[in-house]
């Protein structure tokens, strides 16, 4: 959620923490700041109220704000409302300045017995209680890192800090626990960030702190501890990405680049885990084979976007090879007592690998699995998060950045990582045929061409986009494995657009949802060629009766005729069972995009949303 940069070199980092908070903007955020200490190692701070252009425009209006140690903010307003006065850093006795991801659970109390210690706070946020207790440690070490290894060890909840001091004035500490904070690695210099993207430009080399590590970092060393305060090495691995990868190019946002990518991405997914026969199941990691093998049922744990994945995925896992399988919210799952089967694969799916209530999940199941077979997958997007590291088995979807907070091509490989597991699961259980396996590995080596078919009918569905433009509802229909992908069309039109959109199984019409049926009211539906099409086109004619606008994406197969109240964009044509629900989700994307366009919203970066949600 919010966004950590800082650094420390022997040039000026103020532009390369603005830089990083910029690429970090997609992390959604509410207010920014930056804190460094200048050249006489005084504390210098600037913070502002929106974009990241209020807070340089901020900083370039005063005299001087130069320094070669840093520390730089977005923030998501948890604790206290948007301010600049509840902005980061947050300052103790122009002494501490600390930058905060994550929640202090246990902030009033800490907050109570610091105001019996004297001290004075100026914002409502959970925060201060941090910057006040190092500057309390502070005077009873011999270190600001002894000062922070004695401050969180007083924490409860989930933090990711950049700290700097005026008494240290050449060092800069990080320290994570449950919130993601990596280091980059310069010749000469150092910096942190919440993820990679926001130092792309000034290395490729990164250090992914652990669970409980904090980090003393200066111009010339970098030391980490664990948890035990015990000093460990953690291996500097070399990202792929660039810079470049993390731009908009001819694009006008980051979700169109990011949907005209999913051609790629996909061919990315498949690369190296597919011939041109067969699913190698080794893709999922060396114990896969065995694991698998003693598999009798799965239960997939996610959130949002991730949640309707693994919707689709229940269909093709039951339907196909006849494997029960259970999906749920994590933020439910998590405050249950679920009654989870031996022989369970645990499979939890996350774009960034952080998403907090998908992460305690896991962590729970693990700590109660006791003597049970329950063998746990990650399916995610980024190397290195906290949930591949703490899975048995990770598949990584290398769909590449996604900036744009509406998931697009992150959506699209998880449900090509999850079609991959069907069959892996299916053929090590022998309950898949070799000519079954064929044919799906088939369909998805076709999926790049038949989306890029899909986004071809981008200018139909731009013109169809001006019927949202005086709406406030919308209705989304789907059978089968149409319906997650109609919950998911659903959730983009309300995340990007600010129009209250619902998802219904079609057949559930008579139940409910025809009283909301008037000509003000559009109806998406999708209108795949497979059993169900004929009920489909009945429920279309119980909403045409009823003055219902309709709004259909077909097969060009299911012969839906454009008329009076119905317009029929064919989406897509020669779609298998796998690659039909991934097809026809790219024109509810563009359909979203483009009603955003026209309603005049934030595309990337959607009011009161965040991409990566790493606090409850």
């Amino acid at each position: 959620m919010c966004g950590i940069v800082g650094g420390v070199a022997e040039r000026n980092v103020v532009p390369i923490l603005l830089e990083g908070l910029r690429r970090l903007e997609y992390r959604g955020y509410d207010s920014s700041g930056v804190a460094i200490l200048d050249n006489h190692a005084n504390l210098q701070r600037q913070r502002a109220l929106g974009k990241i252009n209020a807070l340089s425009k901020k900083i370039s209006s005063v005299d001087s704000f130069s320094g070669h140690i840093g520390i730089a903010h977005t923030r998501w307003a948890t604790h206290g409302e948007p301010s600049e006065t509840n902005a980061h850093p947050h300052i103790c006795n122009k002494q501490i300045a600390v930058v905060h991801n994550g929640i202090i659970e246990n902030y009033q109390q800490l907050k109570a017995e610091q105001i019996q210690q004297g001290y004075q706070f100026t914002s409502q946020t959970d925060t201060e209680v941090v910057a006040h207790e190092v500057h309390a440690q502070r005077q009873t070490s011999d270190s600001l890192l002894e000062a922070i290894q004695k401050s969180v060890a007083l924490f409860e909840g989930a933090y990711a800090l950049g700290v700097v001091s005026s008494d240290d004035p050449e060092t800069l500490i990080a320290a994570r626990k449950g919130s993601p904070l990596v280091i980059g690695v310069g010749i000469g210099e150092y910096f942190i960030a919440s993820d990679v993207s926001a130092l792309l430009p000034v290395t490729q080399s990164f250090i992914f702190l652990e669970e409980g590590d904090i980090a003393q970092i200066t111009r010339e060393s970098l030391e980490i501890f664990n948890e035990s305060g015990k000093r460990v090495e953690r291996e500097i691995k070399q990202s792929s990405l660039t810079a470049s990868s993390v731009e908009l190019g001819e694009h006008r946002h980051f979700m169109h680049k990011e949907i005209f990518e999913q051609p790629q991405a996909v061919i990315d997914t498949l690369e190296g885990r597919v011939t041109s026969k067969e699913v190698l199941v080794s893709s999922f990691g060396h114990q896969a084979q065995a694991l698998f093998e003693q598999v009798n049922q799965v239960q997939i744990v996610a959130c949002g976007t991730s949640y309707h994945s693994g919707m689709v995925a229940k269909y093709w896992f039951e339907d196909i090879i006849q494997l029960p399988c259970q999906v749920e919210v994590a933020s439910e799952y998590r405050y249950r007592n679920p009654v989870i089967q031996d022989n369970t694969l645990f499979v939890t799916i996350s774009q960034s690998g952080e998403t907090a209530d998908t992460l305690a999940a896991l962590k729970q199941l693990k700590k109660g699995r006791g003597e049970k077979i329950l063998p746990t997958l990650t399916i995610c997007n980024v190397p290195e998060s906290s949930l591949t590291r703490e899975s048995d088995l990770t598949f990584l979807t290398h769909a590449g950045p996604e900036i744009g907070v509406a998931s697009t091509k992150a959506f699209t490989t998880q449900l090509v990582a999850l079609a991959l597991l069907l069959v892996a699961v299916g053929k090590t259980k022998q309950v898949l045929c070799s000519d079954r396996e064929r044919l799906i590995v088939s369909g998805l080596q076709k999926l790049p061409k038949l989306i890029q078919g899909a986004l071809k009918h981008e200018k139909a569905i731009k013109s169809l986009a001006n019927q949202f433009a005086d709406k406030n509802s919308a209705l989304f229909l789907g059978r089968g494995t149409m319906y997650p992908i109609a919950m998911e069309g659903a959730l983009k039109l309300k995340e990007i657009s600010y129009i209250h959109a619902e998802a219904y199984p079609a057949g559930e019409l008579k139940h409910g949802p025809l009283a909301l049926i008037d000509e003000t009211m559009p109806v998406v539906t999708i209108a795949s060629h497979d059993d169900l099409l004929e009920k489909l086109k009945s429920n279309l004619q119980e909403v045409k009766a009823r003055g219902g606008q309709m709004i259909v994406f077909e097969d060009e197969k299911s012969d839906i005729s454009s008329e009076e109240g119905f317009h029929v964009i064919k989406a897509t044509t020669n779609v298998g069972r796998i690659t039909a629900p991934i097809t026809f989700n790219v024109a509810l994307q563009l359909l979203s995009y483009h009603v955003a366009l026209i309603k005049g919203t934030d595309v990337d970066q959607p009011r009161n949303l965040a991409k990566s949600v790493t606090v409850e």
